[in-house]
């Protein structure tokens, strides 16, 4: 069943925010936290370790799921006449603070285990220039979750000055970004084999240019929308979809294949939650909580692979694991800390350093629509073992992607 959007159509009360998109948020972001848990090899039985691959294989596509939705929620948010400083600005009082504050942290814990320190790497790494070295040990320097960052903030920069473009577009051509997106995910695959194997990894999972194939999906998505002009299944349907291509994905489709169709798929559920939204409709993920919890997703995104590596290496068990019943139970004791320190992050640093920092609001024509809050850089994947200047582990466990990797 398709439905198509009118934005002018929405309900007086819920024309323009999009509650459903911040809870979505979170539901991301554990499963980035349960791919993270996984190829860190904190869980040591076999049997409890299967269990975590089952479940989370996919996870690393989590970063997926954030560009795109960066790029929709930019989009429906973006304010006409804007100055491109004053959105960059913005943009910047949003994400650096908790950077800034976490690159240092990182840093100094660095120091005091006398980890080798690249200064170079580092420097990159603040300033948020990581993703475009494709050196090992400048993509994932000091606070290795961070090249995500990184990307965002070219998708901050070119924004401003692509979105009047393309709202100048047909509604056809903007259909054709959002169908070429996926398949050009898909072809990036045999094309890693025009760059040098031992940055093959740096370009498919990385690179800002390839990266931003996502986010131009979810800002096409968005003007669509924005327009009426948007055609999608309903919220049931789309969760549908995700959950059987997730499940086929996991077991029988190769990765050259699958990260292109949850593209897909994740559009469709991010679509379908905003529909939900703009109309009114109650869905699952707009309650107090699920919001809450998408609100703290980036601060949640920026400490989780830190603090478990560090309390990892201070109790011994880093590269080794926990064995019997303690590997799942550190696992689920994880997750509440993480979330502690997310809520701290995000209560006495990210929230009063945009009121701060970022430019005044402005009241907005009501005529367009806004969304209920700014996008948070999405957790993005990164496999769990440091780079060289980063943290060094007793034993480093190689990342694998998911799916099949041969024909059946």
């Amino acid at each position: 069943m398709t439905a198509a959007l009118t934005t002018g159509a929405a309900p007086a009360a819920a024309a323009g925010r999009l509650p459903s998109l911040t809870g979505l948020r979170w539901v991301a972001a554990l499963l980035v936290f349960g791919f993270h848990v996984g190829t860190m090899g904190i869980v040591a039985e076999p049997a409890y370790q299967a269990v975590l691959g089952k479940l989370f294989s996919l996870g690393l596509s989590g970063v997926e799921f954030f560009f795109i939705l960066s790029g929709f929620v930019l989009v429906w948010s973006y304010r006409d006449g804007e100055r491109p400083r004053t959105f960059l600005r913005r943009r910047l009082a949003k994400i650096y603070p908790n950077h800034l504050l976490t690159w240092a942290v990182v840093l100094l814990v660095g120091l005091w285990f006398a980890d080798p320190l690249n200064g170079w790497a580092a420097l990159g790494n603040l300033a948020l220039l990581q993703a475009w070295n494709p050196t090992p040990g400048y993509f994932y320097s000091v606070n290795t979750v961070s090249w995500s960052l990184s990307c965002e903030l070219f998708f901050y920069l070119c924004l401003p000055f692509v979105l009047p473009v393309l709202r100048r577009l047909r509604p056809a051509a903007l259909w054709v970004v959002v169908a070429a997106a996926p398949l050009l995910i898909i072809a990036l695959w045999p094309g890693q084999r025009l760059v040098p194997e031992e940055s093959r990894w740096w370009f498919a999972q990385v690179f800002p240019l390839v990266r931003s194939l996502e986010f131009w999906m979810g800002v096409a998505a968005a003007e669509l929308m924005r327009r009426g002009r948007w055609r999608g299944p309903g919220l049931t349907v789309a969760s549908l979809i995700f959950v059987a291509l997730w499940a086929v994905a996991a077991q029988w489709i190769r990765a050259e294949l699958w990260a292109g169709l949850l593209a897909v798929a994740y559009l469709l559920v991010i679509t379908a939650a905003a529909g939900a939204d703009l109309r009114g409709r109650r869905t699952p993920w707009r309650s107090r909580p699920m919001v809450w919890l998408g609100e703290v997703s980036f601060a949640f995104y920026l400490v989780h692979v830190f603090v478990m590596m560090t309390v990892l290496r201070l109790t011994g068990h880093w590269g080794v694991g926990l064995r019997g019943w303690w590997g799942p139970l550190a696992v689920l004791a994880f997750l509440p800390l993480n979330l502690l320190l997310a809520a701290a992050l995000h209560r006495w640093v990210e929230t009063p350093m945009m009121r701060r920092l970022g430019p005044p609001r402005r009241a907005r024509p009501q005529a367009a629509p806004v969304a209920a809050a700014p996008v948070e850089p999405g957790p993005a994947a990164v496999p769990a073992q440091p780079g060289p200047d980063a943290v060094r582990a007793p034993r480093r466990r190689p990342v694998e992607y998911a799916g099949r990797r041969d024909p059946a």
